[in-house]
This record gives structure tokens, C-alpha cells and sequence, in this order.
């Protein structure tokens, strides 16, 4: 528990800056652990057995949308608005149960056609997770859906260390991807565990009324979900139809190395949506106009750094972090960084499309980018391999980000801000030389010459973004500064 005086300094900013500061520092943690994590995964296991835990969280988050029915966000949009809360919370859960037997029903009549899946012996361990998710899952949407999302991160937190902890051990003992698969189905019992106190709704009698409600948002926020679980997950089930586990391993290795560039993007989307919603129900369009730049700004701040770092040191990386034979995916790396930077808009545009009660729009634009995604794939993958899945993921996601542009530009002016948007610019620009110099000069034989890089690349990034752009200074100082921490009297 933080002490008195910092808990009080915490209170004491700004509701939104907080939750997104809780947020930013929750999805930070979430990124660290599975980053190391993984990184020990990838040197004991190996590619193909990583590539079977893989398939395991891709079929995960299809018969998992299944089994959610689009009713978890239609019921965080309903209660959200302040109306009815308990009555559609438990309207919520009544039809979370119903559907659980729907999606193992499903689960059960593929099975036989899942021979990837099969061979890995994943499907056991797939019907628990689906099973074991239901009750932590109705949790968290209560405590989400009633704005407290720093008690939600906090818990996504914790659910993260703990799968972690229990993967490692499991790892150790010589489990495999078994070991990973029952250690992330631990983590979503604790997560639950946590925010069990904080429900602060109740089961109660609901009409057809909150169901008929629950059913017309739920129905285009199932068809968008849809859209962005092809997007997460379609490149590596057909990665693993067309090609082996092991290339499914190097492919989510290097994708799970690109998701640094986008923690700040899914803290703000997560912290926003319901802010966003209250606003929209209160016709105050101009503070979600002014959040939403933004939160733009504030993705771009990690993206694109991470971005231009990663296309010179990608491959050095991949090869001292995770071993030898994941080196060889240097070139799928650099295009999914590019794909992070893309999903700073797609992300942010659909989630307030959705807030903004427009599930439709958002399904119009996921829709039809994953149509595109699977047909790209099925063309690209078979011809370049793992590189044709992640260019279909590049061009699919710049498809959604301007389709969702489109709609969202219809209810709010939707803009960059083009002064911090071009000192980032100016300050990746300037890490970049700084960082093509050092390799220029130093040959980068060791982890630890390659990390001095890192961080001379951050250095300089830092403090040239900080000195050329007042606002952006203001703001991180101010928060820093309410947070105690001290600031460096030179920036």
C-alpha cells in the first residue's frame, strides 16, 4: 500500500490524469514482465514449442469472443452511462454463462479440424481456460464498467506477475507449453480474485427489456470484435496451416517484442473508453474532441521512437534477448513496428467509434480490414512466409485506421496536433543518426553494447523531444512532479 503522503499526492491530480497515469504504469508493468518472460521461454523452449503456446492463445481468443458474445463491452457501454447498473450487470451475466456452453459446444464440433491445436495437446487446456474465464471475466466487467479503471489495471497487473510466476515454475519443471498454458489460466483466476471486492454492483431481477438493449450494442461490437480478433490472431493460425510452430514461435517472438511501441496506446484506449462514453451521454463532444488528439500525441510519443530504434537495432536484439534462431525474424520485426505505429489510430478511432455508441462504423472498418487481412494472407503467406503475414497485418490495419477516420470524422472533428506530432518526429529523427553513429563506431558484439545503445538512443530522444517541445514538458512535469518524483533540474 503506497504511504499516506504519496496516496495523497496521487488523489490530488486530476481524475483522468491519474487513471491514465495508473493505466500508463499498470500497462508498462504488464509489458516488462511479459517481455522478460518471454524472453526466458524463447531460450529454454525453443521456437516450436512457443509457436504451440501461440496457436493455444490465438484459438483462446476466438472461441473466447465467442463465448463473450460482444455482451462484455455492450454491458461496460450500458453501465458506463449510469442507468440501470445493476439490472444490466446482471443481465450481463446471465447471458455470459449461456454463452459459455455455446463456445465449448463449438470448441467440441471442430476439435477434430484443429490438428495443429491437436497435435500439441493445447485443446484440454483451452476448454478449461474457457471455462475457468467466465466468473473473472463477469468481475472485471463490473468493476471496468463502473470507471475504475486503475483498480481494473491494478488487477491486470497482478493476473500478468502471477501467470508470469507460474509459467516460469512450470517452465522449470519441465511442463512446457502445458506449463504456459495452465500458468495463464492461474493468471485470469487472480485477476478476478482482485477485483472481487471492488464490484460494487448487484445481481438483481432485468427485463427484456435491458437483454433487448444489451443485444442491439452487443451485436455490432461482436461483428467489430470479430474484425479485430482476425486481426490478432488470423496471421498466426494460418502461419501455423501454411508453415510449421516454429514459425508461428518466430513470428509472435517478434511480434511480442513490437507491442513496447503500443503500451501507451492501450493504456489511454483502456483509461478513455469510459470517460469517453460519459462524455458522449452528456453531449460534452469537446472534451472527447481534445482527449482524443491527445491520446494520439501520447501514442505517437512511444511509437515512433520505438519504431526507427527497432529498424536499426531489430535484428541485434532479437538475437542477444531471445537466441540465436530468432535473429533470422529481423525483417518481420521491422514491419510489424510499423504496424504498432498504424495501430495508434486504428486503436484509439475504433474504441471512440464504439464509446461514441457507433459499433456499426467500427464494424464497418474492422470488417472490412479483415476480409482483406485473410485474403492477404492466404496470397502472401504461402509465397513469402511469415514476412507475406506481416505485410497483409500492415495493409489491413492502415485500411481500418482510415475507414474509422472516415466515420469518426462524421460525429467529431478528429486531428493530430501537429506541433508535438512534428518534435517527436524531430527527436526520432535526431536518436537515429546518434544511433547509426554508435553503431557506425562500435561494433555491436555483446548484449551490453546493444542495451548502451538503447539507451543513448532514449537519452537523446528524451531530452531533445523535452527542450523543443514546451507543452509536452509541462505536462510530464507537472504529473512527475504531483507524483514526487524528482525532476532533473538540467531538463
Amino acid at each position: 500500500m503506497l504511504p499516506q503522503p504519496a496516496l495523497t499526492r496521487l488523489m490530488n491530480i486530476d481524475p483522468l490524469r491519474r487513471q491514465s497515469a495508473i493505466s500508463l504504469v499498470s500497462t508498462l508493468g504488464l509489458t516488462f514482465v511479459g517481455f522478460i518472460a518471454t524472453m526466458y521461454f524463447a531460450h529454454v523452449l525453443g521456437k516450436a514449442a512457443y509457436g504451440a503456446y501461440a496457436l493455444f492463445l490465438a484459438y483462446y481468443g476466438i472461441f473466447s469472443l465467442i463465448g463473450d458474445g460482444g455482451f462484455g463491452g455492450a454491458a461496460v457501454k450500458r453501465i458506463s452511462e449510469g442507468c440501470e447498473q445493476d439490472a444490466y450487470y446482471s443481465a450481463f451475466c446471465a447471458l455470459r454463462i449461456a454463452l459459455l456452453a455455446v463456445s465449448v459446444t463449438a470448441l467440441l464440433a471442430v476439435r477434430p479440424f484443429l490438428i495443429d491445436l491437436e497435435a500439441s495437446g493445447m485443446v484440454f487446456w483451452l476448454l478449461v481456460a474457457l471455462v475457468v474465464s467466465v466468473v473473472p471475466g463477469i468481475i472485471t466487467t463490473g468493476v471496468y464498467g463502473t470507471g475504475m479503471v486503475g483498480v481494473h489495471q491494478t488487477a491486470a497487473l497482478i493476473n500478468s506477475i502471477g501467470k508470469v510466476l507460474i509459467q516460469i515454475l512450470a517452465v522449470f519443471l519441465g511442463y512446457g507449453a502445458a506449463g504456459l498454458a495452465g500458468g495463464f489460466i492461474a493468471g485470469i483466476i487472480v485477476g478476478g480474485v482482485i477485483c472481487l471486492p471492488f464490484v460494487k454492483l448487484h445481481l438483481t431481477r432485468f427485463t427484456p427489456e435491458h437483454l433487448k438493449n444489451l443485444f442491439t450494442f452487443s451485436f455490432w461490437i461482436f461483428l467489430s470484435g470479430s474484425g479485430a480478433v482476425i486481426f490478432s490472431y488470423a496471421d498466426t493460425i494460418l502461419v501455423g496451416y501454411f508453415l510449421s510452430t516454429a514459425d508461428v514461435g518466430l513470428y509472435q517472438i517478434a511480434a511480442q517484442f513490437t507491442a513496447i511501441a503500443v503500451f501507451t496506446t492501450v493504456a489511454l484506449r483502456t483509461t478513455l473508453y469510459p470517460k469517453i462514453s460519459q462524455w458522449h451521454a452528456e453531449g460534452c463532444s469537446g472534451f472527447i474532441e481534445r482527449s482524443l488528439s491527445r491520446a494520439f500525441t501520447y501514442s505517437l510519443l512511444l511509437a515512433v521512437p520505438v519504431a526507427v530504434g527497432g529498424w536499426i537495432l531489430g535484428e541485434r536484439l532479437l538475437y542477444f534477448l531471445y537466441g540465436a534462431g530468432f535473429a533470422e525474424g529481423a525483417d518481420v520485426l521491422r514491419i510489424l513496428l510499423l504496424v504498432q505505429v498504424a495501430n495508434a489510430f486504428m486503436f484509439l478511432q475504433t474504441m471512440a467509434l464504439s464509446a461514441t455508441g457507433r459499433p456499426r462504423e467500427s464494424f464497418y472498418a474492422t470488417g472490412t480490414a479483415a476480409v482483406i487481412n485473410i485474403l492477404l494472407n492466404l496470397a502472401l503467406i504461402p509465397i513469402l512466409g511469415i514476412e507475406g503475414a506481416a505485410i497483409a497485418t500492415l495493409v489491413t490495419m492502415l485500411v481500418n485506421a482510415v475507414i474509422a477516420h472516415h466515420y469518426l470524422s462524421r460525429q467529431i472533428p478528429v486531428h493530430i496536433e501537429r506541433g508535438p506530432t512534428f518534435h517527436i518526429l524531430l527527436a526520432a529523427g535526431s536518436m537515429a543518426l546518434v544511433v547509426l553513429l554508435y553503431r557506425l563506431l562500435i561494433p555491436l558484439s555483446n548484449v551490453l553494447l546493444v542495451l548502451g545503445a538503447v539507451i543513448l538512443g532514449a537519452l537523446v530522444y528524451g531530452t531533445i523531444l523535452l527542450k523543443t517541445d514546451a507543452g509536452l514538458h509541462d505536462e510530464i512535469h507537472d504529473l512527475v512532479v504531483q507524483l514526487g518524483i524528482p525532476w532533473p533540474r538540467w531538463l
